[in-house]
């Protein structure tokens, strides 16, 4: 018979080995189940405190399963033991096991620590409520808080503070419980009342000195005290006070001069970031990659890649071999960095390069390519990604849209809902930006019900993307409506109500919201005075084109770019000043790019500014040789000279390049139907009952005094053959079908791929009177209203 001394001593070298395990080395978790299997073989049966010990290996190894399996085997679980359940499972985030645990123990058994752990568990898991329904359910049972619970239910409190007198009872709480001196509990505190700040308490705004107040009366402060302190300052917009802060610490503490740098970077305080670094650096504190992260971000949304590469070369020189905690994050701020700087090569280097990728590195790269424009590259990356999130889809659903691909966009709007993601409010801006791609009026309206079913009505990226979808559909009104009933608006809002202003004709409308605006303090940015210029060649207000324009840099400190200059040439052709154009192109800080020629080579189409065409094209053909709209307008200059052999030639040239000319084709929507109608159409399947009502219309049109235009048509060919050219085309075909099929009065939407010809422009006006309704036409410029002989446009387009 085994004597009691020996199996003390063999539990105690059990017990003993235990112990090196709960080291929580790598090998911890294996050592344990060795010693473990030793147990079990060896015919030992352990006591409490030696299952106790395995069943904290287990559970801080998050081997759970074990975990439970010897508990299940304890006879009668102690205290011990289903604490220490409840805390490994919450650490996992199993909250409902944990509480199961919880539940099944008698309240005869209960402790502190047990209340403490079921606490913290809710807190770390971010159900501050629960917690403290526990607290108080702790203190209805008779157990006397300490200051671990205090620090823990605080902390919960921290997450779901709204009201300022919360903040109060619990400090008294703590004075009452003789724990207002432990410096654990009165960071939680301050951590409390720095949360209820921003609540719309009346007494919110008092909160801060509150929080200062303790501070100062605290007998003893650790690194977490400043930390909380200065980012409780930052967080709430007192960044100089932060600053004091930070320079009156006797100790330099690293995260606290990362906290300070993080909330200059969050409130684009560049510079004085960019500043605190190198002090930083100068001063001997060590650099993690919570410095570096704050630093890289600062340079990207600063646009200052140089600083941003001496950055990353100091971290090359300085890192030689980074722990994954260190080079992931700092990576995944890299990638974005170059991307945000448009190198967007040098940002897959760095990604392909990386040894550890997670999700945020895959969102990184993908944001940078679709940025880039580079959408099959996107796309390539979006389906190898091992996993997405909401983020994920709503970049590539936008990208899609932003890049033309919006039948793609909603398509993957489907299937992101296929796939059981709950869209979010920017996965929906994205869809609607699609809708506008497309003018399909219908489907934007139905996910316009869609967010106001979700509650994402009051969403700011949503109605942003909502304004421009009703203003691409051709409806004005509903845009302006949903605009001035928005309950906040930002630059973009008004920049999508200058620039739909602008598309629809109303030029002067445009103006007045641009210095509507500026008395509402939205500072213009570079985006609101491409829509102002825009607004203003669409309408010919030369004069307060040049005046906008010469106020970007003079009183906002904009630098025009060549998108600006384009405007403004395109501003001065369409009035036929072309000497001042060319004085405009010749004043750029820069040489002159295709958006420029372009611009020019326009304008000279209209006009029939042959010669400087010519120049313009030549200088086209250099730059972006295997465009199609170079030769297209060059072509269409040379066939209203009627010089049908430089006509001839351009057309040569432009096969022998392998260059094809994108085909015009014009589109309606008819009882949530797309119908697409192509030039001299026959595959529609009610094409000849359009080309008949259309003959019906020619004649009532005619009856008014309209005349094909057939310098319009620009093929060499018959005078008949020109007026039957012209009766095909896209465009035509598309209203002439709305006609047929919407109700009477209703009005006409059509939209077209390219620039509308200017016989159909006129024949709209002939026949939005005959047929007593109003036509709205989308080209790829603008939109024209034709209503009772008249358009919009007024003829300047």
């Amino acid at each position: 018979m085994t004597s009691p001394d020996f199996v003390r001593n063999v539990a105690n070298g059990y017990a003993s080995r235990l112990q090196l395990c709960c080291l929580q080395t790598p090998t911890s978790y294996f050592l344990a189940r060795t010693i473990h299997a030793h147990m079990m073989t060896s015919g030992f049966k352990p006591r409490g405190h030696i299952f106790n010990r395995l069943l904290d290996i287990y559970c801080k190894s998050s081997r759970l399963t074990y975990a439970r399996r010897l508990f299940d085997e304890i006879r009668k679980p102690d205290i011990v033991s289903r604490t220490t359940m409840i805390t490994g499972y919450s650490a996992s985030g199993s909250l409902k096991l944990a509480r199961e645990i919880y539940s099944e123990t008698p309240l005869s058994m209960r402790d502190n620590v047990f209340y403490n752990a079921m606490i913290t568990g809710h807190s770390h898991n971010n159900d501050g409520h629960a917690s403290f329904q526990l607290f108080n359910e702790m203190r209805r049972h008779g157990f006397w808080p300490d200051n671990f619970t205090f620090t823990s239910v605080l902390g919960a409190l921290a997450l779901i503070a709204d009201n300022p007198k919360h903040c109060q009872q619990m400090h008294c709480a703590v004075v009452k419980s003789g724990t207002g001196f432990v410096t654990s509990v009165l960071n939680a505190l301050i951590s409390v009342y720095i949360n209820s700040v921003s609540s719309p308490s009346p007494l919110s705004s008092s909160l801060m000195v509150e929080a200062r107040k303790l501070f100062d009366e605290m007998p003893e402060r650790d690194e977490l005290t400043w930390t909380t302190m200065i980012t409780g300052y930052v967080r709430n917009d007192y960044l100089d006070t932060a600053r004091e802060f930070l320079d009156g610490m006797s100790e330099k503490l690293g995260v606290a001069w990362n906290a300070m740098i993080s909330g200059y970077v969050h409130h684009g305080r560049f510079q004085e970031a960019f500043d605190l670094f190198r002090k930083m650096s100068s001063s001997g504190i060590e650099l993690d990659e919570f410095t570096f992260t704050s630093v890289i971000s600062g340079c990207a949304n600063s646009g200052l890649l140089q600083l941003g590469r001496q950055v990353h070369a100091y971290i090359l020189r300085t890192e030689t071999k980074p722990a994954a905690e260190f080079s992931l994050p700092v990576n995944n701020a890299l990638v974005t960095l170059y991307w945000r700087c448009g190198e967007v090569d040098k940002a897959w280097k760095i990604f392909n390069k990386m040894p550890f990728k997670d999700l945020v590195s895959w969102n990184a790269i993908l944001s940078g390519y679709v940025n880039a424009g580079r959408i099959e590259e996107a796309s390539c990356f979006f389906r190898e990604m091992p996993e997405r999130d909401l983020l994920t889809w709503a970049v590539m659903i936008a990208g899609l849209a932003q890049n033309g691909l919006g039948e793609e966009g909603l398509k993957l709007f489907n299937q992101m809902k296929l796939e059981g993601f709950e869209p979010c409010d920017y996965a929906f801006a994205g869809a609607i930006t699609s809708c506008s791609v497309l003018g399909a009026l219908e489907n934007g309206r139905q996910l316009h019900a869609q967010l106001v079913r979700l509650g994402y009505d009051l969403s700011l990226s949503a109605g942003n993307a909502l304004i421009t979808m009703y203003a691409k559909c051709g409806v004005l009104e509903a845009a302006n409506c949903l605009f001035f009933t928005m309950p906040f608006v930002d630059s973009v809002s008004w920049n999508a109500m200058i620039a739909a202003s602008g598309q629809h004709g109303d030029g002067a409308r445009a103006l007045e919201f641009f210095e509507q605006m500026l008395k509402e303090g939205i500072f213009p940015d570079r985006i609101t005075f491409l829509t102002v210029l825009s607004a203003c060649s669409y309408a010919g207000l030369v004069e307060e084109g040049r005046q906008y324009f010469g106020m970007m840099y003079r009183l906002y400190g904009i630098t025009p770019g060549q998108d600006h200059y384009a405007r403004v040439v395109d501003l001065l052709c369409r009035a036929g000043k072309f000497s001042e154009a060319e004085d405009v192109i010749k004043s750029m800080p820069f040489e002159p790019g295709a958006l420029i020629w372009e611009a020019l080579l326009a304008g000279c189409r209209i006009h029939g500014n042959l010669e400087l065409g010519i120049q313009a094209a030549e200088r086209l053909f250099q730059l972006i040789p295997q465009h199609d709209g170079t030769y297209v307008l060059l072509s269409n200059t040379y066939a209203s000279a009627g010089r049908w052999n430089d006509v001839a030639r351009v057309r040569k040239l432009m096969r022998d390049q392998g260059v094809k000319k994108e085909p015009g084709c014009s589109w309606v929507e008819v009882e949530s139907k797309v119908h697409v109608f192509l030039v001299d159409d026959t595959r529609h399947p009610e094409a000849l009952a359009v080309y008949k009502y259309l003959d019906e219309l020619g004649l009532a049109m005619r009856n008014l005094g309209y005349t094909p235009n057939t310098k319009f048509v620009l093929h060499d060919m018959e005078s008949d053959q020109k007026e039957y050219a012209l009766s095909t085309h896209s465009e035509k075909l598309a209203v002439a079908y709305a006609l047929m099929k919407l109700p009477p009065g209703a009005m006409v939407r059509v939209f077209k791929n390219l620039r509308i010809c200017g016989d159909c422009h006129n024949a709209f006006k002939f026949m939005s009177k005959v047929v007593k309704r109003k036509i709205v036409v989308r080209d790829a410029k603008r939109f024209h209203h034709f209503s009772d002989g008249k358009c919009s446009c007024s003829d300047y387009w």
